[in-house]
């Protein structure tokens, strides 16, 4: 079927500012629409973002799940972004430190003695927040025998809680996540990786991604691209030939 799959491409200013994403993508300013008609065709792979879209764990910028950090943990919050995601995140991110280790190093500097595990099982659980509409769309495509993976900018542990615990292991192909490929987006050889890994041309990869970096990233590796955003989200079903 024909359809016209939307990019939205990010104006850049000068006054662009980082908050609290570990995912490293700005806030969202204005944006400007492309349009391609393109065929969501049976080789078509779709590759899920998965903090922002399959997840509806940002709301203004900010990860929800440390909204109580203070409360429940007991410490600054500021300083446990600082020690964890403003101390070179990337690291962690593409797999070259573990990141219990840093969380470790955070809980001797600051004298926290709930145990790193209960840390992170504290982090992991309260970041878990499915969007039941957007996991519709998936379990649509499924049901029409599409092929589905995440393409994701998280370390390994946190990609194996999203696959066993969250249960998407079971909902799509696979979990391509930087931790384990040593690459993140938007960089090329991340977008390079998925299709190797994959068997596919760049062309049959359809990117769904709330990030406005990733998308001419992606689009400039010969993929397509959906910018999800709450503005466009209930364009998707349109855009993929569900309704």
């Amino acid at each position: 079927m024909g359809i016209g799959v939307f990019a939205f491409i990010r104006e850049h200013r000068a006054d662009d500012t980082l908050d609290r994403n570990p995912n490293g993508c700005p806030n969202p300013n204005r944006l400007t629409m492309t349009q391609s008609n393109a065929i969501l065709g049976p080789q078509t792979v779709i590759a899920w973002d998965f903090d922002g879209v399959l997840n509806r764990n940002i709301v203004d910028g900010r990860f929800v799940w440390a909204d109580r950090f203070e409360v429940d943990i007991g410490h600054s919050l500021d300083g446990f972004e600082k020690a964890i995601f403003r101390n070179n995140f990337d690291d962690v991110i593409t797999g070259k430190v573990d990141l219990r280790n840093r969380l470790n190093e955070w809980a001797r500097s600051v004298g926290y003695v709930g145990g790193v595990d209960a840390l992170l099982e504290y982090w992991f659980e309260n970041d878990a927040l499915p969007d039941p509409e957007v996991g519709a769309v998936m379990d649509t495509l499924n049901d029409r025998g599409f092929r589905q993976v995440i393409v994701t900018n998280n370390e390994s542990r946190r990609a194996t809680y999203i696959e066993g615990e969250m249960g998407f292991g079971e909902r799509v192909e696979r979990v391509l996540s930087s931790g384990r490929m040593g690459v993140r987006k938007p960089a090329a050889a991340f977008f390079a990786l998925v299709t190797e890994t994959l068997e596919v041309e760049p062309g049959q990869m359809l990117l769904i991604d709330d990030c406005p970096k990733n998308i001419p990233a992606a689009i400039s590796s010969g993929w397509r691209a959906f910018h999800f955003t709450g503005d466009t989200r209930h364009e998707l079903p349109l855009a993929l030939g569900l309704s």
